[in-house]
Order: structure tokens, then sequence, then C-alpha cells
């Protein structure tokens, strides 16, 4: 049975090797596999694309992608996985945190449990920055609430799938892919298996807060129109307090005509007012805004070369 690994990569010439490495080894384990290792280089500023070079040359079971330009995590991750052939599909990463050689233990669980797709479930995220931890914290709430993600699921750049969602998930051609969101979307039988984070072998996160918020507002907004539902209950409840003041003005006023009224109050009202009109026009906006990029067919990437690999699935 061939599985396939798909790794993106960014900023990661010197986690690499012990990546792959570890893939090796861990696949000597089973006699009755094979594999493949896809590394797609997201167009990172160091030697990552020179170091997959190196590797494809030692390694011919793996394959590289090189991304004409930076799409991010999520759309390396889709060309990857358009050029894979295995029956399994193992994601994971690239900086050498994630136990990779657990992927026998899913792939004993998908068979054990008949899942379509077993994700990682840490237990353990070692040392992460309180932006970190809150950002995931957010994302997983985000998925709960927004995408309908079922209570027990818990969703991971790292899991492995049978061929048939892969297949699935390849379909979408959007300018905007959320891997949980189209896991979510291809199937629920997802089962999980706890592991524990590994230390970060060298460098740091890619990660900032502009690659944060733009995941999660994907993922919020690519699966999901309870924003816009959200906007109009919102929109709602403040014309109802808009005439329940005006209601009350009017009871004042005839109460007490010769009473004197700040305008504190008054501006506060309209500030709030002004400012929730201006975040549902935002939510409406961002909306209108991805179905504009989507007709017009906005790539999620461009592959400008591969390496060790005859035929592209694209």
């Amino acid at each position: 049975m061939l599985i396939s690994f798909v790794i993106p990569c960014y900023r990661s010439q010197n986690t690499l090797p012990q990546v792959v490495s570890t893939i090796q080894e861990t696949v000597k384990t089973r006699k009755e596999f094979d594999s493949e290792i896809i590394l797609v280089n997201d167009a990172s500023p160091d030697d990552t694309w020179g170091t997959i070079r190196q590797l494809c040359a030692e390694y011919d079971n793996v394959r590289g992608v090189n991304l004409a330009k930076n799409s991010g995590q999520q759309a390396a991750i889709m060309a990857g996985l358009r050029h894979t052939k295995g029956e399994l599909v193992a994601v994971s990463d690239d900086d050498g945190q994630t136990p990779i050689e657990t992927v026998f233990e899913f792939y004993d669980h998908m068979v054990e449990g008949d899942y379509d797709v077993v994700c990682a479930e840490y237990q353990d995220r070692g040392k992460r920055s309180l932006f970190r931890r809150l950002g995931s914290w957010a994302d997983n709430t985000m998925m709960r609430m927004f995408v309908d993600t079922p209570e027990g699921i818990r969703l991971s750049v790292y899991f492995l799938a049978k061929r048939f969602v892969v297949d699935e998930i390849v379909k979408y051609h959007n300018a905007f892919p959320h891997m949980e969101g189209l896991l979510i979307r291809t199937t629920l039988n997802i089962g999980n298996v706890k592991v524990n984070q590994k230390e970060r072998a060298s460098g740091s996160s890619g990660y900032n807060l502009k690659k944060l918020l733009t995941t999660w507002v994907n993922g919020l907004t690519t699966f999901s129109i309870k924003p816009l539902r959200i906007a109009v209950i919102l929109g709602m409840l403040m014309a109802l307090i808009g005439f329940i003041i005006i209601i009350a003005l009017v009871i004042i006023k005839l109460t007490g005509p010769k009473m004197a009224h700040g305008w504190t109050s008054l501006v506060a009202i309209n500030v709030l007012i002004g400012g929730m009109i201006m975040i549902m026009l935002g939510v409406i906006g961002e909306y209108v805004g991805r179905i504009y990029q989507c007709l017009n067919q906005n790539p999620q990437y461009v592959v400008r070369e591969t390496i060790n690999y005859e035929s592209s699935k694209e």
C-alpha cells in the first residue's frame, strides 16, 4: 500500500532533512507500505528549495513542488494533495514538531474504527506563546460555532486521510482553501489519536498575526454564512434598542418637557449604532470581495517547477 506524505515548506531548510529521515525510518517499520514524500516549497525566502533539491537527489521517493509565490500553508497543502498517488495521504508540518513517527498509530486507529480521516489531538503542545495559544483557541471555537464541527472531533493540520477524501478535497478550486473546513465538508467520520507536540528543533514559527488572521477569516467565511446571519440578528437587535430609546425619549418629553437633556448619551448611541453598521457592512463586503475574486478565477497557487514527478493531477 502506498502512503503519500504532504509537507508544506516555509523557512525549513534546517529542519526538512530530519523530517524526511524520520518518515523514511518510520515507513521501514511496516513492510506492507511504500511511501512517497511531497515537499511543497511555498516560495520560502531561505534556501528551502535548495534543500528540497538535495533531498530529491538523495531519495527516489521524495518529490519537490516549487510554488511561484507565497500562497500560504493551506494552498501549499492543496498543491501537495494534487500531486499525491497514495491510497492513504498524511499531511504534516515541516518544522519537526509534528510526531510524524506516530502515523501508523493513525492508520491502526483508522482500520479499527473504520474512519475516513484520523486527526491529531494534541495533549501537550510544548512551549507556545500566549498569542499562539489564543489563536488556536479562537480557531477551534470558530470551527465549532460557524462550521458545525461535531462535539468530540478535534481537527488538526496533522492528519491521515483515505484516497476518496483527498480526491473530493482537491475538487475545490476557489481561491480560499481551508483544510479543516474541507475535511468537515467531505466527511464526519473522523477519529482522533492523542499525541504530544515536540519542541521546535530550530527557527521560529512562520505564522505572524496577519497570517493567523487570514487563516481564521478563511475558515470563518469560506464554508459558513453564519456571520451574515449574525449581522442580521445584530441589526434587528440594534433596531429594537433604537425603537425602545425613541419611546423612552417621547415619554420623558411628555412627562417633563422642561427637563434638560445632554448630548452624551445621544452621541454614544450614535457611535454604537454606527460602529455596528460598519461591522455588518464589513462582513458583507468580505463575502462580496471573495465572490469577486472567485469569479475572476484567482488561483490558489501557481507551480513554478517540480522534481521527481512525471505527471501532475492539476
